[in-house]
């Protein structure tokens, strides 16, 4: 809502967004994906092909379409100054003191630094605002040529009102578009990488690419090695309990409650209509080492009373019903304990 009425203001252009999910890691929620213009063929055609890709994302159900926005724009008011080269070094003039003036006097430059009062300062030439607030103050700028004497600008070259991007960010040494976005509700942010990437196959000409930065980036890079990850923890951990039971049947006992408990975490965030992001993978992981812990209670309990002779049932039953309290009680422990 907030988004929708900044975008209606027609004196500004004013964004509103989320914060990532991990502070540090990009500089807003959802994804960052970097549009790339491979062959140079400049900040027209990339602002084009950029809106042609939003356009083309907001049609896909996983994506958001009003989180989709680039902050690219070829329609920022600027004046370009044409010099006169050959006029330049017919006076005298050096081609690096011109541009070096322009800057100064139009710009900033920084200086150096100086302490004083046990502070530091920091030191940057600059004219001041009422000589720079008009095209016309080009006219009062002089630049020294070799003979010593002094140049006006406004005879070396013509001022013409042109529009373009304020700013031409590069990725990978190409110029380059962001845009930010965001998974539908009820959709992942796999889902919605897909869908942008689906969306890109149909819109990018050969001469486009894209790339994924921010938390995406991560998230992409870590996916890969991620199944090999838990299949190895997974290995590990039933290594370490073979161990600890002398026995393989006994850790299959325990690992069986990891998958129930996922799939009952999965139930919840789908009948709620919950993304299945960043923290919530993080609560998997969570939830499997609560599970874990329960189910190592149970079956050591239970394990117990096998050997004191009870059935297989017998001492299932009377485990599951002695055990509950201290499961709910480290439970209960566990899950206030992540509420901070």
């Amino acid at each position: 809502q907030v988004r929708g009425k900044l975008l209606q203001m027609p004196d500004a252009f004013a964004l509103s967004f989320d914060p990532p999910s991990i502070p540090g890691i990009g500089t807003t929620g959802g994804f960052e994906f970097q549009v790339e213009d491979l062959s140079g063929r400049g900040s027209a055609a990339l602002n084009e092909v950029t809106q042609a890709l939003i356009g083309e994302a907001r049609k896909q159900p996983e994506l958001n379409p009003q989180q989709l926005f680039s902050s690219f724009s070829t329609s920022t008011p600027q004046f370009n100054y044409d010099l006169d080269r050959s006029k330049a070094k017919l006076l005298g003039l050096n081609l690096p003191d011109v541009f070096n003036t322009l800057q100064i006097y139009l710009g900033s430059l920084y200086v150096n630094d100086f302490n004083l009062f046990g502070r530091t300062f920091r030191v940057t030439i600059q004219a001041d605002k009422d000589a720079r607030a008009d095209a016309t103050d080009i006219s009062r700028l002089y630049v020294r040529n070799a003979s010593g004497g002094m140049v006006p600008l406004s005879t070396l070259g013509k001022l013409m009102p042109i529009v373009g991007p304020e700013t031409v960010p590069h990725y990978n040494n190409n110029a380059s578009a962001l845009i930010n976005g965001g998974a539908a509700p009820g959709f992942s942010s796999g889902q919605a990488v897909a869908a942008m990437e689906r969306a890109a196959a149909n819109v990018l000409p050969r001469d486009f690419g894209y790339e994924w930065t921010g938390i995406t980036y991560q998230e992409l890079k870590a996916g890969s090695i991620a199944s090999v990850v838990f299949g190895l923890a997974i290995v590990f951990v039933f290594l370490i309990l073979a161990a600890q039971y002398e026995s393989f049947a006994m850790p299959f006992m325990v690992l069986l409650a990891v998958p129930l408990a996922l799939f009952g975490a999965f139930v919840v965030l789908l009948l709620r209509g919950m993304q299945i992001d960043v923290y919530s993978q993080i609560g998997f992981v969570m939830l499997i080492g609560l599970a874990a812990k329960n189910a190592i209670l149970i079956v050591e309990f239970a394990r117990r009373r096998r050997e004191e002779g009870l059935t297989i049932v017998e001492a299932a039953m009377e485990a599951a019903r002695l055990r509950l309290r201290p499961i709910l009680m480290t439970a209960f422990a566990f899950i206030l304990g992540m509420l901070p």
